[in-house]
């Protein structure tokens, strides 16, 4: 189902919000800032090691879609794949040069459109995409495109954001409308961004977004788009595991794994939050993968 918000829409947001910049204070592209996101990366979402399994591509032609920082990049390419990497802005494939460059690492890494690959068919043993594909406008199409890239047999690894998550269910359309009406109480920012780990500015910006809009603001597709990659992200899906095995129905086979539950950002939970992940993370967390075989 195609999206109100256009590409050129979603390129903006990215290119100026580039996933990860804020994890790391050092220079920005300096060998401390890639070594600084990597570790933050996998301490965070140690899942993504264990559920890709990078060094099983070794010789295998394998497409990223959304390189953002190459962060999952360079694994691939350390590993032995022959790796190509698009990504819908202009930073994102700057910032992955980079890092390949800096590693001497082989790649080729391009600004294409995942709605419109452009590869021919067949060109790829494997397609690789983590929580992309859920912000294109016209996401049928990027399916079609992926399963068109893929040789026979071929396979994708792709993560969409997760419907019957904690993290959407309660987090997102519970806690943190609650905690937007709390907002609007004078003096209550900073607390809320001390307990919450939020930056003051996020918060100022839900906050005047809210004044602004009223209650459409608090809307299921406004709220979530607003409060999963920051505010402005003008495009965000959650999908069940039925709707993405739906989603990717032409592949002759599909399975599905969830993981982390994203508990890092809710107060009294943070410090449980790693057993929680290992116990609840497989049923109610917040990515979603399908592994889809053409």
């Amino acid at each position: 189902m195609s999206a109100s918000a256009s590409l050129d829409d979603v390129r903006t947001f990215w290119n100026q919000n580039s996933c990860g910049l804020k994890f790391s204070d050092a220079d920005v592209g300096s060998q401390e800032f890639f070594k600084e996101l990597e570790h933050h990366r996998y301490k965070l979402e140690p899942h993504i090691l264990e559920v890709v399994n990078f060094p099983a591509f070794k010789g295998q032609r394998i497409l990223e879609i959304g390189c953002g920082l190459g962060t999952d990049a360079v694994q691939f390419a350390r590993a032995g794949a022959l790796y190509t990497g698009i990504d819908l802005t202009e930073n994102g494939v700057k910032f992955t040069r980079r890092r390949f460059e800096m590693e001497n690492l082989p790649g080729t890494i391009q600004e294409a459109n995942v709605e419109a690959l452009p590869f021919a068919d067949g060109s790829f043993d494997a397609v690789y995409s983590n929580g992309v594909i859920h912000h294109t406008p016209n996401i049928e199409k990027a399916v079609s495109e992926i399963h068109r890239v893929l040789r026979p047999g071929g396979r994708a690894i792709v993560m969409v954001y997760h419907r019957r998550s904690f993290n959407y269910m309660v987090n997102i359309m519970f806690l943190r409308r609650i905690g937007l009406m709390l907002l609007l109480v004078p003096g209550i920012g900073q607390i809320v961004a001390r307990m919450t780990g939020e930056s003051k500015e996020r918060l100022d910006a839900h906050r005047a977004n809210f004044r602004s809009q009223g209650l459409a603001y608090l809307s299921s597709k406004s709220f979530l788009n607003n409060n999963t990659d920051g505010v402005g992200n003008p495009l965000s899906r959650v999908y069940s595991r039925g709707g993405l095995r739906d989603l990717f129905g032409r592949f002759s086979a599909t399975s599905t794994k969830v993981r982390f539950l994203n508990l890092h950002r809710i107060p009294l939970i943070r410090a449980a939050a790693g057993l929680l992940d290992r116990v609840l993370g497989r049923l109610f967390g917040w990515h979603l993968y399908v592994f889809a075989q053409k």
